[in-house]
Order: structure tokens, then sequence, then C-alpha cells
């Protein structure tokens, strides 16, 4: 298959933030927030499922989550309205606006039943298909897109830098060579309205067929940027049909695209150095970090990374 026709015309956003780029802070101070939140809407008693980016929440048949964005929250419920109108399942907000503390925000969305089935990968494709046919017009105005390579654990120049002290010499150099081949993939490329992190643990199968999570990395990119995870499947333990799977829905496969390609690699070099970067503040996050690395020092059959 192969790719053709232009890119949907669309201006470039000024260089921002992504919509949540950093944690909301400690479970506490969330679970605070959650409990004002529930007894505002009247839900049920909050229970934590997991923090991370955001801070989750099951209240019954709805969850909330707990953020810090960087632009006003309401921005979350219009894009997720906005997408559903274009035929994108998403999950739906329950509530119509946010409950605030501070920078922190609790919106209410409803809760998604996974079934027991394996994601549909072409329907995925599909749907990541519309997204990318999106202008720019089509979302909400208050809603940041920035330039893919603008975040913050992009910068990969300054991370191998940092963290230069806890990565042996083997390992350095195969991270550093990467980086260096694809120092230049941004140059002159087209980009279109992306999804921004396009990967199994953002998709979850339902009933209704599949829908897609975390639209908080929304951004403007070229279209390998949300195909770059996938063509990497099996570097992290599950299969490469599904990206095949997703290339069917989408239309074509990227899989031989260079800026895809290179994407895809840097992916890995990113995910390197962020879960390096954790272990040093977490001793629990190093024995993943060192798996990652294991891979760069071209050992032979290094084990896959798992997402954790």
């Amino acid at each position: 298959m192969g790719c053709g026709g232009a890119a949907p015309t669309v201006s470039m956003a000024e260089r921002q933030r992504p919509f949540v780029d950093g944690p909301p802070g400690s479970a506490e101070v969330c679970k605070a927030l959650a409990r004002v939140a529930a007894s505002t809407w009247g839900l049920d008693r909050p229970e934590l499922l997991r923090m991370g980016m955001n801070a989750t929440f099951a209240c019954g048949p709805v969850v909330l989550r707990i953020s810090r964005p960087t632009a006003p929250p309401m921005a979350a419920i219009e894009l997720a309205t906005a997408l559903a109108g274009h035929g994108v399942r998403v999950a739906r907000p329950v509530r119509d606006h946010a409950v605030t503390e501070g920078d922190l925000a609790a919106t209410a969305w409803e809760r998604l039943v996974p079934i027991d089935a394996t994601a549909d990968w072409t329907e995925v494709g599909r749907m990541v298909a519309v997204v990318h046919g999106l202008s720019r017009d089509d979302v909400p105005a208050a809603y940041p897109t920035p330039p893919c390579e603008s975040f913050p654990w992009w910068r990969l120049d300054d991370l191998l830098d940092e963290l230069r002290p806890v990565i042996d010499e083997q390992a350095f150099i195969g991270l550093a060579r990467v980086v260096a081949r694809h120092r230049d993939w941004s140059t002159d490329v087209d980009r279109v309205v992306c999804h921004g992190d396009v990967h199994p643990g953002n998709v979850i199968m339902t009933a209704g067929g599949p829908a897609l999570l975390d639209w908080d990395l929304l951004c403007m990119g070229p279209r390998g940027w949300d195909h770059a995870m996938l063509l990497r499947l099996p570097r992290w333990g599950w299969p490469a049909s599904w990206y095949d799977d997703f290339a069917r829905g989408y239309g074509c496969s990227l899989a031989a695209d260079p800026v895809a390609v290179a994407v895809a690699e840097l992916r890995l070099v990113a995910a390197t150095l962020m879960r390096l970067r954790a272990g040093r503040a977490d001793p629990a996050a190093m024995p993943e970090a060192q798996r990652r690395l294991s891979f760069w020092r071209g050992d032979r059959d290094p084990p896959t990374f798992t997402a954790q």
C-alpha cells in the first residue's frame, strides 16, 4: 500500500506545551480533589485506579481524571465531543464542566468496559486516518497542538548529556548513533493533526469497537508520528501483525517511510532515556531501564521492553 495525496492544509500553531506534560502531584492531593468532584457531581466514592500523567479514579460507571492541564480543562471535553462528531470512538464526557483547585482539574468521563478480545487494529487505523484528515480548525481553539518534536522528552541530546554518567559506554554509543543518524528527520515534513501517542496501552476494545484513549499529546506532526510506535511492536513484545492490520485500516503502510522509521527508532531512544531518568529517582524503575539499555549495547537476543 502506498500513501497518496497531499497532507491537509494546516496552519502551524505557535510552539506551545501539550495539554498535559507533567504529573498531577501527590496521590493525597489528587484524592482530595476527586472526593470534592464526586461530591459535587453526586458520584460514587472515588477509588484510585492509577497514578501517572493523570490520576484516574473510578466512581462506579464514571472515571474521574485529575490533571494539571496547560490549557482550560473544558478544552478536553470540547475535543472529545468534536472527535466523536467525526466518527472517532473516544470516552465520552459525562459532565459538561470541570471541578478545579488551583491549577489542578477534575473531569468526568464514561467508564469504558473492555471485552476479552484483541483490539480491532484495522478500525484503529481507520480512526487515526480520520484524525489525520482534520484541519487545525476542527480542533477546539483552546486545545494545544504543539509541534510534535517540541515535547520535553524529545530533547534527546539534552537527555543524553544529563544521563551520560549512568549509561555504560557501549550503550551510550548505540543511543547516540541513532540520535545523530536521524537528527534532521523533521526538516520540511508535511504536518497533520496527530493523536500523538498511539500504542496498545491507549487502545481499549469494547463491545462497540476499539476506543482511542489519552489525547493529552495531540500535536502537529508527520503522519508517521502516529505509526511509529506500532512499527516497533515486537520490541515491546507485541505482534507485528497488529501494524499490518492498522495500516490496512489507515489506507497505507509507512513501514518503509524514512520519517516514520526515524521517529520509530527515536521513540525507542526516548523510552529508554526516560525510564533511565525515572530509575535515578525511583530504584524500582531501574531494572526496566537496564533491560532497555541491553538493546542499545547490541547484546545478543536482548529482552523486550516492558510497558511499565
